[in-house]
Order: structure tokens, then C-alpha cells, then sequence
């Protein structure tokens, strides 16, 4: 079990009623903005796949998908998402997407060997989005322009929200600044990846992290990253590796950073093959998602995640994510938020 936050003098601004009716209107506003800005047209996506397609988000490669046998399919192992990274560029191809559009679904996901905390539950609930994009458009100008107007649709939903409840009060910045991961450590070299959020979000109070998944000049990586779907090996701004990132901000309720977004520019052939390699990961060449790209059946792409509920606890300031959702808690963990003042649903 993560280690739990627990803010001194912490007091819910919503009551139960007012946080169902608030998540509600977060969800729909916001989803709606999304699909605007960027030209996503709302599909159905599903809540698991068949194991050995290599289709699942494999996430950092360690954390195990929850499995069941299908009868009807002779027992083969079906897999409960971790996420639809990759899923979403195969309905690209199916739905005969144009560069300039996408798609967005609501993702379920369970995720059994997630360290729960204020922020990590065993539900992940996101908004999974993917655009087509042409060959020209695969550049760190091209990202920093959808994370540009993604921040956008978040700052829209904050003051709808801050309108709605007077007790609520804005408190992210005009724009988001943007740092590679790399500066990230030159800058504080003697900090963890986790502490150098947390001290880059407290100065800017929202920052896009660029580069997530390639070693840095220290030998290690910022954060680990699946090397079948996001491009962080290509070679970007000023000739550093990476063309994908972070979305977080600085998070007042819990005096830390907050991750909202994952997302990127998805590999191509080339870089597919190449960080393969980097991770030893060969073998799914042959997996029905991969021989499908690199057989040019799927078009080039940007995508990513947003966090449903932890969209929605940013917004109503709360300081659990099970104040938002329904999930399963130690029995622990839910007496202590009782008795902080922050009860998981």
C-alpha cells in the first residue's frame, strides 16, 4: 500500500450530493471540449481483449492484467484492459479515420498490483483519445500544440466548475510550461523523478514533461514507458529523444504534483523497431498490433489518456481519488480517511 496524505485541516467543500452532481457535469463538459478541440468523434471500446494479440497496454511491463477463461472460446485467456493505447490505433485503420480527426472512448481498466494510495486505485477510469497524423506532423511543435489546447479544455472545465460551486476557487496557472525530462534532471540532479515533479510543478504549477521512457545522460529513465506505442526514442527538440510526455500540475489540496495525462506521437516502423530492441522486446514483432504496423495497415497517430476521476478530484478540490469513485479499500485506509475528514465512497 502507497503511503496515504492526509492534509492538516483538510475539509470536503462538497457534500455528497453536490460531488455526485459536480462529477457529473466535469465528465460531460469536459469529454465535450475534448472532442472539440481536438476533432474526436466518441466510439465504444472494450473492457478486455484476447491475451497474445499483443493489444493490451503492457504499461511499465511488470504489473499483471487480470485474466479470465472465454467457454465458448475454447478457454482461450481473455485480458482486462490495463489501458487502450493500442487498441485505439487498430480502430483508426477500422473506422478509415482522416489525418486531422480521432476518436475518444471512456476506458475501464483494473489495475490488481497498483499501490493504492490518494491518487492510485485498483479502477482507472480515462478518457482514451487517438488522432491520425501525417509524417510532417510527427515533431515536438506538433505535440506542444494539442497539449496546448488539452490544457485548454482543463482550464474551460475549472471555471464551469469554480462558477458552479462558490466555494471552489481556480487555482491553475494561464499556460503550461514545458521541460524534457533531461533538463528536468540537469536541473535537479540530486532529486528523484518523483521530487523533481513535485519541485518543477511547484514553480510553474502546471508542466508538460517531454521524453518519457529513454535513459537519460544518467543511465537511468525519468519514468518507464511501454516501447510499443509512444515514440520516445526519436530525436526531437534540440536532439533530445522523445516525442511524447506528462501532463501534471501542482496540486494545492495535497502540496505535491499531479499527474492528469499521459500521452504522444505513437511509434512508427522504425522507431518500433528500434525501441524494441532498446528493451529487448523483439519477440512481438510477431503479435498480430505489431506485423499490423509494421506492414503499414495502421495509419501514424498522437494519443493518450486523461484521468476521469482525477480530473474530477482536481476540480472539486477533494483529497482522495475514493471520494470520487467506488473502489475497494483496505479496511485501514478507509478508517483513517474517516477520521481526516475525507470518506471513500
Amino acid at each position: 500500500m502507497g503511503k496515504l496524505i492526509k492534509p492538516e485541516g483538510y475539509k470536503a467543500l462538497l457534500d455528497m450530493r453536490q460531488t455526485e452532481q459536480g462529477i457529473k457535469l466535469i465528465k460531460e463538459f469536459f469529454q465535450q471540449n475534448l472532442a472539440t478541440e481536438l476533432r474526436l468523434r466518441r466510439v465504444t471500446a472494450p473492457l478486455f481483449v484476447l491475451k497474445g494479440l499483443g493489444i493490451n497496454d503492457d504499461l511499465n511491463g511488470v504489473e499483471r492484467p487480470v485474466a479470465f477463461p472465454v467457454k465458448d472460446l475454447g478457454d482461450a485467456q481473455a485480458e482486462v484492459v490495463h489501458s487502450l493505447a493500442k487498441w485505439k490505433r487498430l480502430a483508426l485503420a477500422e473506422y478509415e479515420i482522416e489525418p486531422g480527426y480521432g476518436i475518444y472512448t471512456d476506458m475501464n481498466a483494473i489495475r490488481a498490483d497498483e499501490e493504492l494510495d490518494n491518487l492510485h486505485s485498483l479502477y482507472v477510469d480515462q478518457w482514451d483519445w487517438e488522432a491520425v497524423v501525417t509524417q510532417e506532423q510527427r515533431n515536438v511543435a506538433f505535440l506542444k500544440n494539442v497539449v496546448r489546447r488539452i490544457y485548454a479544455a482543463i482550464l474551460r472545465t475549472e471555471y464551469l466548475a469554480c462558477e458552479t460551486y462558490s466555494q471552489l476557487k481556480p487555482f491553475l496557472p494561464e499556460d503550461i510550461h514545458f521541460v524534457h525530462s533531461e533538463e528536468l534532471m540537469q536541473m535537479y540532479p540530486d532529486k528523484t523523478p518523483k521530487e523533481r515533479e513535485d519541485a518543477i510543478c511547484e514553480k510553474y504549477g502546471a508542466v508538460f514533461i517531454i521524453g518519457i521512457g529513454a535513459k537519460l545522460s544518467n543511465g537511468e529513465k525519468h519514468d518507464g514507458r511501454a516501447p510499443d506505442y509512444d515514440d520516445w526514442s526519436t530525436m526531437g527538440e534540440n536532439g533530445m529523444p522523445g516525442l511524447n510526455g506528462d501532463i501534471l500540475i501542482w496540486y494545492p489540496v495535497l502540496g505535491r504534483s499531479f499527474e492528469l495525462s499521459s500521452m504522444g506521437i505513437r511509434v512508427d516502423k522504425e522507431s518500433l523497431k528500434r525501441q524494441l530492441e532498446i528493451e529487448g522486446k523483439e519477440d512481438r514483432e510477431k503479435l498480430y498490433f505489431h506485423h499490423q504496423l509494421l506492414t503499414d495497415q495502421l495509419p501514424l497517430s498522437i494519443g493518450g489518456g486523461i484521468g476521469q476521476s482525477r480530473l474530477c478530484m482536481v476540480m472539486l478540490h477533494k483529497a482522495h481519488i475514493g471520494e470520487i469513485q467506488a473502489s475497494i479499500w483496505p479496511e485501514s485506509m478507509r478508517e483513517e480517511c474517516k477520521q481526516v475528514g475525507m470518506p471513500l465512497i
